[in-house]
């Protein structure tokens, strides 16, 4: 019975890593392919049996240095109808300051 108690704690224990794994993979993807595979986890599930915070900290770490050129990207203005690219801007020597987070 002890051994079997074993086994099976093992092969939950491989199951788990593996599913942590395969998070850790979608999570390096595209928003739109890691949202596809989030839709599929049911409800709480990926917060509370995996250490979410973690593996996305560093999935999504990236590689920049101080120093480095931003990597170009695409944004909507907040009226919806037009977008704006980073590259438009510094190619203008104009200074650009990105801030991330919430002030509501």
């Amino acid at each position: 019975m002890k051994k079997l108690l074993i086994k099976a704690f093992i092969l939950l224990a491989l199951a788990w890593l593996c599913a942590c794994g395969a998070i850790y993979v979608a999570m390096k993807q595209p928003p739109e392919s890691f949202a596809r595979v989030m839709s599929h986890i049911p409800g709480p599930v990926a917060f509370v049996a995996f250490p979410f915070e973690t593996l996305w900290t560093h999935a999504r770490a990236g590689h920049l240095k101080q120093g480095d050129l931003a990597p170009d990207f695409l944004l909507m203005q907040l009226d919806r109808a037009n977008s704006i690219q980073l590259s438009t801007l510094t190619a203008k020597q104009r200074p650009v300051v990105l801030i991330f987070g919430s002030y509501t």
